[in-house]
């Protein structure tokens, strides 16, 4: 594809909101009634940056990026 530079920076700020909303999802699901809240950021925090590059390899591997 042949997307302008405007458009990608778009796409790709789209996969950091729904890396973020997953990431939040995973320390949400993660924490424990009375545990440590770090545990739960780290968690989160995992879960994004999988999440995020996952979603960027594909789309690069789509040829949308």
């Amino acid at each position: 594809m042949n997307l302008s530079l405007g458009v990608k920076a778009l796409v790709v700020f789209t996969c950091i909101l729904f890396s973020a909303l997953v990431g939040v999802g995973g320390g949400w699901l993660s924490h424990k009634p009375g545990g440590y809240k770090r545990d739960a950021v780290l968690v989160g925090g995992g879960t994004f940056g999988g999440t995020l590059t996952l979603v960027i390899l594909v789309l690069a591997t789509l040829g949308v990026l």
